[in-house]
This record gives structure tokens, sequence and C-alpha cells, in this order.
């Protein structure tokens, strides 16, 4: 077996070991433990890869398995990794290890609770390691289908109405997924030999501009709908609203990644032609996304709303980097991805906590928690601070090197729509800023409130894994930032070949 395949066979056989088992603590623990050693399993992996680099390793893909699993339709098992596709499994793997720990206290259905979530997680996974479009795709399916379940029997408030909404806008964006990825198989071999779904392979082809044209806006915005690309977001803050605490943090952590990934791994860079010539269009909607998503964040009254209409506007930012075609910028947008999803998922963990001693989410009916949940609170104010991008956390490195990048072209438009995008970050204090000063401060509102006792051991655990992860960044990213430009190499050398 290799390695890679050990991401797809530790969640396995963690589920087979949690149907097994019969009280819910022995669930638990066995979800713990599977997690912990796909934490360390990533880990390993990081620290493989980046002796490959050292020792002088250049491929573009390493750690590659090829087996053929479908023959008819030339469909493989095809699975390997870049710098960008670690740093995505080690994010994965951070998210779903704090969330099993924020999960501790789910009483309804535990056992199918647990399985729902790691399914979710092995389709991520799988979506990171796969170079093969079809398997690709299928495995973004097996992630995308529990959210339905978990939502709409795990969530709370609407959570049948969000449930839906979420499945049938993510449905659509699959069928337009799926659309474009056939339209790559059917070009993918113009001199006449067997059409294949080989990701590395139709890179390495031309596909004629007119094709390209066609099938870029599907695969675009397919993949953008995932990743809250305006005006197919509303799906995102409902979906949030109603999910539970770690279906909110591996969705805005990890699943809307899945989005950001797509439209860089397969759109733009397996179409660069028609990227460029269409990639103003969805310049202009993300640059919408940042902005009407940190505008949205102001007006809310509810801790979920608020979060879920931020994660809008930094996925947008994710989108909005991409769509610079320069490396700079590319770094920027990974970074970003990796920062937002550590930040939002400590987010939603804080919220899920508050919500579980208050019994309420909305803002005004809350005040002086510091008193009374101190770790909690302080816990929430550094994800506050790495939301609004203040030095020494991921948030700072990934915003910066997304604005440097943007800024360094030299057309006004670019120049416009970056110093829009700027502005994101004054509108981001102002609501983080001011949640923080309403929940946290001054007198309790409410005296049942004196009575709420701080973080839990397990709870600890969670919040403290995701605070070293964007402190861990924020202080030393340079290692980080190596590590995914060696992976932008290829598909900024196509962006330069297609403008030339």
């Amino acid at each position: 077996m290799d390695f890679l395949t050990l991401f797809i066979v530790i969640p396995i056989i963690t589920m087979i070991g949690i149907v097994l088992v019969r009280d819910t603590k022995q669930v638990k623990i066995v979800s713990a433990v599977g997690m912990t050693l796909q934490l360390i399993n990533s880990a390993i992996l990081i620290i493989m890869f980046l002796l490959q680099r050292s020792a002088g390793n250049i491929a573009e893909i390493l750690f590659i398995k090829d087996v053929v699993w479908y023959p008819s339709l030339n469909i493989h098992y095809f699975v390997g990794v870049d710098g960008v596709s670690v740093a995505m499994l080690g994010l994965t793997s951070i998210v779903i290890f704090a969330g099993i720990f924020a999960s501790w206290e789910v009483k309804d259905l535990t056992k199918e609770f647990f399985i729902s979530l790691i399914l979710l997680s092995t389709g991520v996974y799988g979506f990171f390691i796969s170079l093969d479009l079809f398997t690709m795709f299928l495995f973004y399916e097996v992630a995308v289908i529990p959210m339905y379940l978990l939502i709409g029997i795990w969530g709370s408030g609407p959570r049948h109405y969000s449930a839906m909404k979420l499945t049938l806008m993510l449905m659509g964006g699959s069928a337009f997924i799926l659309v474009g990825l056939l339209g790559l198989y059917f070009n993918s071999n113009p001199t006449g030999g067997p059409l294949t779904f080989d990701l590395i392979h139709i890179s390495k082809i031309h596909i004629p501009l007119n094709i390209q044209l066609f099938f870029f806006p599907f695969l675009f915005l397919g993949f953008g709908v995932l990743g809250a690309l305006y005006p197919f977001h509303t799906w995102s803050p409902d979906g949030h609203a109603s999910a539970p605490t770690a279906v909110s943090m591996l969705h805005a952590g990890v699943l809307m990644k899945l989005g950001g990934y797509g439209c860089y791994r397969v759109a733009v860079f397996l179409l660069p032609d028609a990227a460029h010539q269409l990639g103003w269009i969805f310049l202009i909607l993300t640059t919408i996304s940042v902005i009407y998503g940190a505008f949205g964040a102001i007006w809310q009254k509810d801790l979920k709303y608020i979060n879920a209409y931020s994660s809008v506007s930094h996925c947008g930012l994710v989108l909005f980097a991409i769509l610079m075609f320069n490396k700079t910028a590319m770094n920027g947008a990974i970074i970003q991805m990796i920062s937002h999803g550590i930040m939002t998922a400590l987010f939603f963990a804080l919220i899920g906590m508050i919500y579980g001693r208050t019994h309420t989410r909305l803002i005004n009916e809350m005040g002086g928690l510091m008193k009374v949940m101190p770790f909690l609170a302080v816990a929430y104010v550094i994800g506050g601070l790495a939301s609004l991008g203040l030095p020494g956390f991921s948030g700072f490195v990934a915003e910066m090197t997304i604005f440097f990048g943007a800024f360094q072209h030299p057309d006004v438009f670019h120049r416009v729509v970056t110093i829009i995008a700027c502005s994101s970050i004054v509108v981001t204090a102002v609501y983080i800023l001011r949640v923080v000063g309403i929940l946290l401060m001054g007198k309790i509102r409410n005296d049942h409130f004196l009575e709420i006792r701080d973080a839990k051991w397990h709870e600890k655990l969670s919040v403290g894994v995701l605070i070293f992860g964007i402190t861990a960044i924020g202080l030393a990213p340079l290692w980080l930032s190596d590590m995914i430009n060696n992976g932008l190499t290829p598909i900024i050398t196509r962006l330069l070949a297609a403008v030339q």
C-alpha cells in the first residue's frame, strides 16, 4: 500500500471500528484515535515531502501511485501530491481532529454522527490527493453528500430547509463541474489516442481556444459555487447557521476549500487561455464577494451568521487571488485557504461552545462573558485578531501576500479591484471589534450566565490545536510559503505560455 492511500484507509478503518463498538464513549474514543493517527500521518507526509525537496527532488508530483480501476473509460486510481496538496491535507487533518473533540457532547445518534463526519473528511482527503479527474469528482461527491444528513438530522433552526438548499445548490455546481470534466475528457487526446481523465496528461496538451472558452465557465462556476462565489453564495450562511458545531467547522474550514482548490487545480491550470480571456468577469464577481461578505457580517446579530458572511468574504479573497495569475498572489491564495480554514474552524468551535452554555447566539442577549469563561473569551479574541489581519497571525501573512501580488499588475482595472478588496480589511475590523466588545466586555446581562463554567478538557484541546495553527503560520510562514511555491511553478508556466 502506498503512503497516500493511508489517508483513505485510516478513515475507513475508523468508521468500521465505530460500527463495531457499542456504547457512546467507545465511539468517541475510536473516532479520536483514528483522527489522531490521521493527524500524525499528515505530519509525517509534510516531513517526508520537505526532506524530498531538500534532497534535490524537483519532480512536479511526488509519491505517485497509478492503478487502472475502470479500463473501458481509462479511469485510474491516480494519486500524488505537490506542495499545495500537502498543505491542504495538513489543514484537513487539523480541522477534523479539532472537530472530533468539539463534538464530544453529541448525544443523539452518536455513532451515525461520527461516521457521517469522518465520511465527509474521507471525501476531502481523496479529492486533494487525486490526479485523475473522474476520481477527484467521485471524492468531491463523497465529501458533499453527507452534509445533507449532518445538517438535516443534527442541525438546529430551519435545518431541513438549509440542508436542502445547500444540497441543491452544490449539486447544481456538481452538474456544471461534470460538464466541464467531460469536455476535458473528450478533448484530452487531439492526436486520436485513448481518451483520459489524467490531469497531468491534459496539462501537457493544448486544447483549442474555442473549446477552452466554452468549458472554462462550467468548471470555474461549478467549483466557485462551493467557494461561495457571488451570487451563488446564498447556501453558505444558511448552511453554516443550521449546522452542528463540528459540521460548521468542516464545512467552512475544509469543504469550501474544495471550491478554491478546484478552480486553481482544474479550471485555471488546464484551461489557461480561457482563464486569461474570461478571468476579468469572475474577478469582478470575486471582488463583490469580498466586499458583500464583509458588509453582510456587519448587519448580522447571530454569531453564526456573522462568521458565515465573514467566510464568504475570506473565501472570496481566495478566488480573487487565483484570478490574479501571478505566483505571489496565488501563494497568498493557498495560505489564505489554510489560514481561513483553521481560523473559521476556531470561530465555529467557540460559537458552539458559547451557545452550549448561554443557549443563545444573539450577541445583543450576551455580555461580560470574559468574566465567567476567560479561556473561551481569550480564544475568541485571538480568532478575531487573526481574522482582521493582525501581524503575528496567519491572516496577516495570507492577506498581505494576496494584496502585494494583486498590486503587481500595472493596469488600472486590476489595481482598482485590488484597492476595493483591500477595503474589506477595515470592514472586517469593524464587525470583529464590535462583536468582541458586545459579547465579552461590559456587564453580564443575564444572571444565568453567572453559573457558566469555562471550557472542559476536550474543548481546550480542540481550541488549543487551532490556535497553535494560526499562530505557527503567522510567526513562521516561510517554510509553508516555500513549500507552496514549488507547487505553483507548473501553473505559472502554463499561464505565462498562454499570455505569449
